[in-house]
């Protein structure tokens, strides 16, 4: 009984703690004590998995299999809100406001617009028991196990109003003259008191990735050469949109509530409501102002433009509402938006500066990339130097020259990119960009595959900047997975001639590592996790050898329809393109590959060294044809294996896993919550829909 009892006290400790830290900023312990507390709790949990509970602090982490997002009706529709670009026209709206309030007086609620994703999170019994997307905003997706792993978002409200100095009365009002009031409410010291949350009530705001957040994210994507999200919004919907929660937990998002809606509200009062919900544990901005003159709004919008460029995250505007719920029902809604609110948006901000001189990086896979390098600038609350230039015909349609002046934004407010050329100061002697013809770090001649729009350098085996890319590829994790290792290791490696290809990590010993002899640890590490990657199963080796245009799916069909290395080497043109999926181009790559000397003998190094060139006889024997020639649809969840693993058990029973529903799928295997147009498709086609206990019966 005790140790139940201390459950309910730790989940309780945990939850005040994550609201102090990721909505208060104002952490009370240290991380080390905070994940003494959770370890305990975690142990305990499992001792006593009776005492399991979805809502428990210890389910942040998320999970990895694979889930389908049901829709769900909003209980009340979520409206979009006019926009505008003009201030005249904020004064039109707040006149017609008046008019249609008769001429009563009323306050204005001035919020930050935060450039994210609208949710809608709904609390029974104060717990959270389902957050779901705008949609069309009649419906929109189930995203609660996502939301779940968010931090700012309480899983439970707090019990009773914090104390101590955290409650915000009314906010002061904004001084006239051009003076800057506080960016945040003044904390009361009368202690104002506000009352429970309601059994049944629901709050909306926005979920958002912080810009250190995308910043780290999109450094991630650039060293893996995978494609980077343009802006901070497109990366917080893909991440929200995941099919993963663990990967949503990853990338940590955050959440700023802005509308509470139920039957029994605390207020009338919009601005007194959200207030309220801070107490409950909730993220409420502290840039809101309540308002009651024009003036004061304009002053709220000339304040913000400005400032918003010092905050953590994306905003793109400002929000102004009528506060009395009172007021806002009888002011009403049009068809698509409330008469009460609108939302005024910021222009996107834009400068003029020389460029100065176009360079040329060259990524893992030989693509070169063009980067303009221009005259310092300031832009949206940095200083920009630099632009990607994305390709040869980007140039091209610009028809960019040296010592042109350029207009350059920034993408989402981050990414530098140009959009414009001031032609009539281009300089008369000024000379047109050229895209070069020979790679920058190795001098060999560069290509340009037909349908592609980026160069390559073709010296696979010579270029600096390809061999560091192809090591720091294969001990990815999902290629070899040598974890110990990383990019800046690999070049230090690389610097002091330790290795020359990824042949060369297998010869490493922890004395040649060791430095000084105070490395011993970390050298040992990285040595066993090397010669873990030896039992990492023949489809990864094939991956991480990293022929170009071979991704991961690609590389488990050439496994498992060659079997072997030897027959994967040996196939020619035509027997690469007989597997599906296998087009000209991929299968030219492959040829060409293994036809280079020098891949050729790191491939015969690395069989030397013990990794895996073949299938398993384990996997030889439970493969089968059951599946030949049929395309399967994944949709839903599923009790006995994860999505990736039903998808590993068609390919590896000579099926094909297809992603929509066609006239040519055979069936598809359905989880529980399988999506409803999915099923709606499937019955207008006349596709059979499998269960996962027929489905492993079948291929038993």
């Amino acid at each position: 009984m005790e140790e139940k009892q201390r459950i309910i006290e730790l989940r309780q400790m945990l939850h005040e703690h994550n609201r102090r830290y990721y909505v208060l900023n104002q952490p009370s312990i240290s991380d080390y004590d905070f994940d003494q507390l959770m370890r305990e709790l975690q142990d305990l949990e499992a001792r006593h998995p009776e005492m399991a509970d979805p809502n428990s602090p210890t389910q942040r982490v998320g999970s990895d299999i694979n889930q389908e997002f049901r829709q769900v009706e909003h209980r009340y529709p979520m409206l979009s809100l006019g926009n505008t670009y003009s201030q005249a026209e904020v004064a039109d709206w707040y006149e017609s406001v008046s008019r249609g309030l008769a001429g009563e007086e009323f306050e204005v609620c001035c919020e930050l617009k935060y450039d994210g994703l609208s949710i809608s999170l709904v609390y029974e019994d104060g717990r959270l028991v389902r957050a779901v997307t705008r949609g069309d905003g009649i419906r929109g997706d189930d995203v609660t196990a996502n939301v779940k792993t968010i931090r700012s978002i309480p899983l439970v409200t707090s019990p009773t109003p914090s104390k101590g100095g955290e409650q915000y009365p009314p906010s002061p009002t904004p001084s006239k003259g051009g003076e800057q009031y506080p960016p945040s409410p003044t904390p009361s010291k009368g202690g104002e008191q506000y009352p429970q949350p309601p059994r049944s009530f629901e709050i909306r705001g926005e979920i958002l990735m912080p810009w250190k957040e995308f910043e780290r994210l999109n450094a991630e994507r650039e060293a893996a050469e995978e494609q980077l999200f343009a802006n901070p919004r497109n990366a917080a919907s893909g991440t929200l949109k995941s099919q993963k929660s663990d990967v949503v937990a990853r990338r940590r998002l955050d959440a700023y509530l802005y509308y509470l809606l139920g039957e029994q509200l605390p207020c009338d009062g919009h601005y007194e409501n959200l207030q309220a919900a801070r107490q409950w544990g909730f993220k409420i901005s502290e840039g809101m102002r309540k308002v009651k003159t024009l003036q004061q709004v304009m002053d709220f919008i000339d304040y913000w433009d400005t400032e918003r460029k010092n905050l953590p995250v994306a905003t793109d505007g400002i929000v102004l509402k009528v506060n009395s719920l009172r007021q806002q029902r009888a002011l009403g809604s049009t068809a698509k938006s409330p008469r009460w609110a609108i939302a005024y948006k910021f222009k996107a901000e834009r400068a003029c500066t020389r460029l100065n001189e176009v360079t040329f990086q060259v990524g893992r896979t030989g693509a070169v990339t063009p980067v303009a390098n221009m005259e310092p600038v300031q832009l949206a609350g940095t200083t920009v130097r630099r632009a990607t230039l994305n390709n040869e015909d980007f140039i091209r349609s610009f028809d960019l020259h040296i010592g042109d002046y350029v207009y350059v934004e920034k993408g989402g407010e981050i990414i530098p990119k140009i959009v414009g050329v001031d032609l009539e100061q281009r300089p008369i002697v000024a000379q047109p960009v050229r895209f070069i013809t020979h790679c920058p770090e190795c001098g060999a001649r560069l290509v340009r595959y037909e349908g592609e729009a980026v160069h390559y350098c073709p010296n696979e085996t010579g270029c600096p900047p390809q061999i560091k890319g192809r090591i720091e590829h294969f001990i990815s994790r999902r290629a070899m997975n040598i974890d110990s290792l990383g990019p800046e290791t690999v070049d230090d490696f690389y610097r002091i001639g330790l290795i020359h290809n990824v042949a060369d990590l297998y010869d490493i010993d922890v004395q040649q590592i060791n430095g000084d002899g105070s490395r011993e640890k970390s050298a040992q590490r990285i040595v066993n996790g090397i010669e873990a990657s030896k039992r990492v199963p023949f489809e990864r080796v094939v991956y991480a050898l990293g022929i170009r245009f071979v991704g991961e799916t690609s590389a488990k069909l050439l496994a498992r329809h060659f079997k072997t290395m030897d027959a994967l080497m040996n196939a020619s043109l035509a027997d690469l393109q007989e597997v599906e999926g296998i087009g000209e181009v991929m299968a030219k790559s492959i040829v060409g590959f293994f036809h280079n000397e020098a891949n050729l003998e790191i491939v015969h190094r690395l069989r030397q060294y013990g990794l895996q060139m073949a299938l398993t006889e384990e996997q030889l024997s439970t493969s089968s044809d059951k599946l030949a020639g049929k395309s399967i649809v994944i949709s839903g969840v599923f009790a006995h294996h994860s999505r990736d693993e039903y998808k590993a058990l068609i390919e590896q029973h000579g099926g094909k896993n297809v992603g929509s529903i066609s006239g040519k799928t055979s069936f598809i295997l359905a989880g529980d919550n399988m999506g409803p147009s999915k099923l709606q498709k499937a019955e207008k086609l006349g596709i059979p829909i499998m269960s996962e206990d027929d489905f492993l019966q079948l291929i038993s």
